[in-house]
């Protein structure tokens, strides 16, 4: 049983609104097919004519476009990111599936819905930014979110949640923040920027990974998120 316990105390007395930042592969969705690998790589060849892999790159937690970058330099070659990019969010458009809905991670739904009602939520994702979107959408989450800060949108993704956090700001004042995500990378991005890391055993990362990164919670998955940390 989800506990929303706290609920009610997360628009402060100064208008300020908590911020929740979620992660999306591993977090949000999880086992949503190969659509999105292969869209990178089809990419490559569209833009390149070579035949490339990300066999060998640990993709988990990784922006797009390095993972992009290090499939080019696995093949030995070059390519404009700046098309890679493009084609693969049209690729993914035309082969994602219909019904993601699925692919759900637990606890999800209910807690968007929960949070939604007076919370600000946003995305802190690798994935590109029509490829995000379109697999929440996908999946029936997309709608609860505002805004997000997307894989090609900075260097790293402590400059992404900068950049939401940033976002959330011009448009009003914030309470609480917090990211939550399923890799270790998701923690540091957390600590870079002075926020609260709550991070989720429903990715790939090897057991006892996440712990030894630090998180500020952790949980088996969303079902046991009180929302009084909030």
């Amino acid at each position: 049983m989800m506990n929303f316990s706290g609920g009610t105390h997360i628009i402060l007395e100064n208008g300020a609104r908590s911020l929740v930042l979620f992660d999306i592969d591993g977090t949000l969705v999880r086992r949503a097919g190969p659509h999105h690998r292969l869209a990178l790589i089809e990419a490559v060849k569209q833009v390149t004519g070579v035949e490339t892999t990300t066999d060998g790159i640990p993709v988990h937690g990784m922006l797009d476009p390095d993972i992009i970058t290090l499939m080019l330099a696995a093949a030995g070659i070059e390519g404009d990111m700046g098309r890679i990019i493009e084609a693969a969010q049209e690729i993914y458009d035309e082969t994602v599936p219909h019904d993601l809905s699925g692919a759900v991670c637990p606890g999800v739904v209910d807690l968007l819905e929960q949070l939604s009602r007076n919370t600000t939520l946003a995305l802190v994702t690798g994935n590109l930014t029509r490829i995000g979107w379109r697999k929440l959408q996908r999946a029936g989450v997309d709608r609860y979110f505002r805004f997000g800060a997307f894989g090609e949108m900075a260097a790293t993704r402590g400059g992404l949640a900068r950049l939401a956090i940033e976002r959330a700001r011009a448009e009003g004042p914030v309470g609480k923040i917090a990211l939550i995500g399923d890799a270790p990378q998701d923690i540091q991005a957390a600590r870079e920027n002075g926020i609260c890391s709550i991070a989720v055993r429903t990715g790939v990362t090897p057991p006892g990974d996440l712990e030894g990164c630090g998180p500020d919670y952790l949980y088996d998955d969303l079902t046991q998120l009180d929302l009084s940390i909030l």
